[in-house]
C-alpha cells in the first residue's frame, strides 16, 4: 500500500500548495489557467482515444458502452445528485468544485498507471508504476487546486479508496488486466476526459457523470453470457 500512501500524498500536497497560491493569483490569470486545464483534458481525451481505437480489436465495444452506460448513468442520473450536494457548499461566485473534482478523478483513476500500479504493488511488491503516477498527479492536482480550490483535495480520499480496492482485489483483479481490456477502458475513459474538457472549455455541456457507468461495460463484456448480449446490441446499432 505504500505506493498508494504516496500517490495520495502528493495529490494532498499539491491541493495545499495550489489552493495557497490561488489567494495571490488574479482572476483573469485563474480564468487562462483553467482554460490551460480544459486543453489539457481534450488534448489528453483525444490522446487516449487515437491511440487504443486503433490498436482494439474491438471497434463496436466502445460504442456499445457509451449507449448502454449512458442509459444507465441518465436513469440513476449521478450528474442531478452530486451537483445538488455541491451547490450546498458552493460560494458565491466560486467556480464549480465538482467540475473540478470530475477532471481530477478521471485523470487520477481511470488511466493505465492508477489501474495496473496497485496490482503491480499487491502481486509484485513493485510501486514503480505508482511513484511515476505519484509524480503526474501532484503536479495536476497543483494546478487544478489553483483554479477550482482546496476541495480538489478530496480526490486524494476517492484516488485512495479506489486504488486500495484494487490492490485487496488484485489476486481476482490480475488476470482481468489484460491489455485488451484496458486499452476499452483508455478509449471510453479518452471520450470521457475529452468531455470534460469540453464542458470546462464551455464549448458544451455534457453530463459526464451520467457516462460513467460506461466504464463498466468493457469489463462485463468478457463474460460470456453479457458478451453475447453486447454482440446483439451492437448488431442492432449497425442494422440502424
Amino acid at each position: 500500500m505504500i505506493g498508494t500512501l504516496v500517490n495520495t500524498g502528493t495529490i494532498v500536497i499539491g491541493s495545499i500548495v495550489g489552493s495557497m497560491a490561488k489567494k495571490n493569483i488574479e482572476e483573469r490569470y485563474q480564468e487562462r489557467m483553467l482554460q490551460g486545464v480544459g486543453l489539457v483534458a481534450l488534448s489528453l481525451g483525444m490522446t487516449w482515444i487515437v491511440k487504443n481505437l486503433t490498436a482494439s480489436s474491438y471497434p463496436l465495444l466502445f460504442v456499445a458502452s457509451m449507449v448502454i452506460g449512458a442509459f444507465i448513468g441518465e436513469w440513476l442520473d449521478f450528474d442531478q445528485k452530486v451537483n445538488k450536494l455541491g451547490e450546498k457548499y458552493r460560494k458565491t461566485g466560486e467556480k464549480s468544485l465538482i467540475e473540478g473534482l470530475v477532471t481530477a478523478v478521471l485523470l487520477f483513476c481511470i488511466g493505465t498507471l492508477s489501474i495496473l500500479g496497485p496490482i503491480e504493488s499487491s502481486l509484485n511488491n513493485d510501486n514503480t508504476l505508482l511513484f511515476t503516477n505519484a509524480i503526474l498527479d501532484g503536479f495536476t492536482s497543483m494546478i487544478l487546486a489553483s483554479t477550482f480550490g482546496i476541495g480538489i483535495i478530496l480526490s486524494g480520499a476517492i484516488l485512495f479508496l479506489w486504488q486500495g480496492s484494487i490492490y485487496l482485489s488484485a489476486g481476482l483483479l490480475g488476470p482481468y488486466a489484460t491489455p485488451e481490456i484496458m486499452g476499452e477502458i483508455s478509449i471510453i475513459g479518452g471520450i470521457l476526459i475529452l468531455s470534460t474538457g469540453m464542458n470546462i472549455l464551455k464549448i458544451t455541456k455534457i453530463k459526464t457523470l451520467n457516462l460513467l457507468p460506461a466504464l463498466l461495460i468493457p469489463v462485463l463484456y468478457f463474460i460470456p453470457i453479457i458478451n453475447e448480449t453486447i454482440n446483439k446490441f451492437a448488431q442492432i446499432l449497425i442494422i440502424k
